[in-house]
């Protein structure tokens, strides 16, 4: 591709960080700059948290998950428009999904929906062991109403914040910092990364110890924890943490360049026929990619059409997440909704938003798009 939808964007300060790494010897799992890079997360997110540094997001959620107790035949109520990273985990451990729909104001889980299932739920002795809903493309779920959910019902929450450091819902409170526990990622397409890697952030000191020794633990049996058999090599690597605290400088600037896309995408595109993905009022959303919707009654052409357009011209773009109640391998699964999500996916794209793009190339895909609409 020539215009990538969102490639590495290293800040100059990576290469110090690492060589600190390599002059001290510590190249493997653990060491000083992993350290660093969870105290730094942690004081990111301006929160009273323990940050455990992992080799991916899926990584913390199946830690996170174990050690909230979901184990065989347990239900994880779950959002269906989510990577697929973010759902696997339930079937480690044996564990079943059930799927909702997302609200329309805010493309996040629909907490609506959400508490009517919970009421059912509760009155037929049958509520779900966990609840993890998606921080969909950068934005805050409802944090104060999923909290007040998860604690009237007494069900673990679990945040999916794989997209979303550096976003924020509703004043100073951080996306990533609320629930029993969050995950973040750190993958190669996220606002910042560590080439690979994820971050379990929790509020249960337990819950922050017993990662870091599950996930290091991967030979004997734990008789000290009380449901730990067996353990993960699920660090993540002290040089991997070293890029990551040179990213964490940059962290609020390439949040600010994403928003900025967005809005130059907008305020060019925006018509009868295109929309785009909502930010509800008082939420500030990193803008991972900029996702809209595109309406062929209106406008006479596909999602598709476009998307197929732009890789003629080596532009890199890509449908919305495909529901997971659609895919294969959960034919059947139990799903709440009303098809926002299906609509989302059937209509949406996301186009190039990496922080390192030019206005230039922005200008490009703008160019062809509307162009192409002509």
């Amino acid at each position: 591709m020539r215009i990538f939808l969102s490639r590495p964007h290293m800040s100059g300060y990576e290469e110090q960080r690492v060589a600190e790494a390599f002059a001290s010897n510590f190249v493997a799992p653990l060491g000083p700059q992993l350290d660093a890079f969870e105290a730094r997360i942690t004081e990111y997110l301006r929160e009273d948290v323990h940050c455990v540094g992992l080799s991916s997001g899926s990584a913390a959620l199946h830690l996170a998950l174990r050690i909230a107790g979901v184990g065989r035949g347990d239900e994880v109520w779950i959002s269906s428009m989510t990577f697929a990273g973010g759902i696997f985990p339930v079937n480690y451990l044996g564990a079943k999904p059930r799927f909702f729909d997302l609200s329309p104001d805010s493309w996040t889980i629909d907490t609506d929906l959400l508490a009517n299932e919970l009421a059912k739920a509760a009155k037929e002795n049958r509520l779900p062991k966990a609840i993890v809903p998606t921080d969909l493309y950068g934005q805050s779920v409802a944090l104060d109403t999923l909290e007040a959910l998860a604690a009237q019902y007494d069900i673990r929450l679990i945040l999916d914040s794989a997209e979303s450091l550096g976003a924020s819902y509703t004043g100073s409170r951080k996306a990533g910092s609320g629930g029993d526990a969050a995950i973040l990622s750190f993958n190669g397409n996220k606002i910042i990364t560590t080439s690979g890697g994820g971050m379990l952030v929790t509020r249960h000191k337990a819950w922050a110890d017993e990662a870091r020794f599950l996930a290091t633990q991967a030979r004997d049996p734990a008789p000290h924890y009380e449901h730990s058999t067996f353990g993960y090599n699920y660090r993540l690597s002290n040089i991997c943490a070293a890029i990551g605290l040179g990213q964490m400088e940059v962290l609020d600037d390439r949040v600010a360049r994403r928003r900025e896309i967005f809005s130059r995408y907008k305020s060019a595109l925006e018509r009868p026929g295109i929309s785009f993905m909502p930010e509800p009022e008082g939420q500030h959303s990193t803008r991972w990619l900029t996702a809209l919707t595109i309406d062929p009654n209106e406008i006479s052409r596909t999602r598709e059409d476009i998307r197929l357009m732009l890789l003629e011209h080596e532009i890199e773009s890509r449908p919305l997440w495909k529901p997971m109640h659609m895919q294969p391998l959960y034919a059947g699964s139990d799903y709440h909704g009303n098809g926002v999500d299906e609509s989302l996916f059937a209509n949406g794209l996301c186009l190039p938003s990496g922080s390192d793009m030019s206005d230039e190339e922005q200008d490009e895909v703008i160019d062809r798009i509307t162009t192409f609409l002509r």
